[in-house]
């Protein structure tokens, strides 16, 4: 029987939170039984058969981290598949759309004392590949879930909290020609024009120029060089470059 805790809502606290009884291993097992079907029922292909596997380690972070935190398997999806940069396809242990959190249970035999050096590798690419889609990658090693639970619990406390500091207040909030301008000023490493915009936004300079003093105002962008009555050259600032990683 495992102690009371006070797990947060599956909606980032946008609806009551509840408390999660202690409850056995028999009840956990039954409960999990219910979604791990439903997730093959809902499955195709490659992820059905990585459904079928031992999910001994799966389960051990869900019964003693994500369902005491979340308080249900609601919004959980299991072996979440993704495409890595090579172009093959990728599975997470549990995926939370919300957070765009994918959780790995990590054993040190598998992922450590006995693996190759191509193992090695792929792991590392794998989680690049994770890191390029935009993905937190937060992952538990075994220890951790049998010695440590509560500070894994804590962890995942300070993610979620992080996350929803900024839940209401963030690049959505912005006017979408706003959020183009940032998002391709980021991937444009460097300084831009006014000329670069109007190509991003397919406008004209001065409704372009409209949107950058509007940027300018928010301390999302700074002006680079030119003077004060006329802008030659912008970047975007570091406020920008933490509201765009906080989006993901």
């Amino acid at each position: 029987m495992r102690v009371k805790h006070t797990p947060l809502a599956p909606n980032l606290g946008a609806g009551g939170v509840f408390i999660l009884a202690g409850e056995g291993d028999e009840l956990f097992e039954k409960r999990f039984e219910a979604f791990w079907k439903e997730q093959v029922r809902l499955a195709k292909g490659q992820r059905q058969e990585m459904l079928q596997r031992d999910l001994t380690g799966t389960k051990k972070m869900l019964e003693t981290v994500l369902l005491t935190v979340f308080g249900s398997f609601d919004g959980l999806i299991l072996e979440h598949e993704m495409v890595s940069l090579s172009g093959v396809k990728i599975y997470g242990d549990v995926y939370h759309p919300k957070l765009r959190t994918v959780f790995e249970e990590e054993h040190y035999v598998t992922h450590a004392e006995k693996i190759t050096r191509d193992r090695y590798a792929f792991e590392r690419a794998r989680a690049r590949s994770v890191a390029t889609l935009g993905y937190v990658y937060f992952p538990y090693s075994r220890d951790e879930l049998d010695k440590k639970m509560d500070f894994c619990q804590r962890n995942l406390y300070e993610l979620i909290g992080r996350v929803g500091q900024h839940h209401d207040a963030g690049l959505l909030q912005l006017p979408v020609y706003e959020r183009e301008v940032l998002r391709m000023g980021l991937f444009h490493q460097g300084l831009f024009r006014i000329a670069d915009v109007a190509m991003w936004l397919q406008l004209r300079n001065e409704a372009c120029r409209g949107i950058l003093r509007s940027l300018e105002s928010k301390d999302l962008i700074e002006p680079r060089g030119g003077g004060a009555a006329r802008r030659h050259t912008y970047r975007i600032t570091e406020k920008a470059v933490e509201l765009l990683h906080r989006s993901k």
